[in-house]
């Protein structure tokens, strides 16, 4: 269970800002709600709200595609090229279409970590395009 300190870190990571830094913090935090928010007991594995959210049929799939399809829209205002909004789109399509079915969806979704890999398009991008956003353990190195 997350700790009150958790929260108020990611909430501080939710700044409003449209600089690649705001929007770097912004999208690490929200695809920690996303896909690593709490841990399985037993397992030790992290699940987020898409997992969770995504077994409430119809109604969770039309939201955790929403929440994806939402990190695909910041790194099109950071100016990402069409290719690499293609794969991350492409990355929300199968984690929607697969996850829509009863329960193998489920499954899917527990397996197939699409913030994640979207979250690791933009950071390659970001690191290559504005250097400046890099972290080193969670703190923004300027260059």
């Amino acid at each position: 269970m997350p700790s009150p300190q958790d929260f108020d870190r990611i909430a501080a990571q939710l700044s409003p800002g449209r600089d690649p830094v705001s929007v770097r913090r912004r999208l690490e935090a929200v695809e920690g709600i996303l896909e690593r928010m709490f841990i399985l007991p037993g397992i030790n594995r992290p699940v987020g709200l898409d997992s969770i959210v995504g077994l409430i049929p119809v109604v969770g799939d039309i939201v955790t595609a929403s929440m994806g399809a939402w990190l695909v829209w910041e790194a099109r205002n950071l100016g990402m090229s069409k290719w690499h909004l293609t794969r991350m789109a492409g990355n929300v399509g199968v984690d929607t279409l697969i996850g829509a079915i009863p329960l193998v969806g489920d499954v899917f979704d527990f397996a197939f970590r699409s913030n994640t890999r979207n979250l690791r398009i933009l950071k390659k991008w970001l690191d290559k395009h504005h250097p400046a956003t890099m972290t080193v353990e969670g703190e923004v190195v300027a260059r």
